[in-house]
């Protein structure tokens, strides 16, 4: 079992910057891919970021050179920064930790932060 807990959500303009935050606690075992998927109003859930225990990351297209994922020192913490956000951003964020060897959108979740990039 891993509890997820966000923070870091809010309303910023376009072109603004917010950091979410997201820090688990429980099984280490859970947390090898540690990430970020956003869910907008009628669409489906999509993953923005992952990063693994390794090193490796994972980045959607459409915010590619914008985000950037990290993890702290003791891996049990995920960042998301988000520069130059843009009013298509908005959404539900929420936080994900999986297993070694999970497929996408499979582990835990946390309950969600809201972004809201608008003038």
């Amino acid at each position: 079992q891993v509890q997820l807990v966000e923070s870091g959500g809010g309303l910023v303009q376009p072109g603004g910057s917010l950091r979410l935050s997201c820090a688990a606690s429980g099984s280490s075992r859970s947390i090898f891919t540690m990430g970020w998927y956003r869910q907008a109003p009628g669409k489906q859930r999509e993953l923005v970021a992952a990063m693994t225990l390794l090193g490796g990351t994972n980045y959607a297209d459409s915010v590619k050179g914008r985000f950037t994922i990290s993890r702290d020192n003791a891996k049990t913490t995920v960042f998301l920064q988000m520069n130059s956000l843009k009013p298509e951003d908005t959404a539900v964020y929420y936080c994900n930790s999986a297993p070694y060897g999970s497929g996408s959108g499979q582990g835990y979740w946390g309950q969600g932060t809201q972004v809201t990039v608008s003038s």
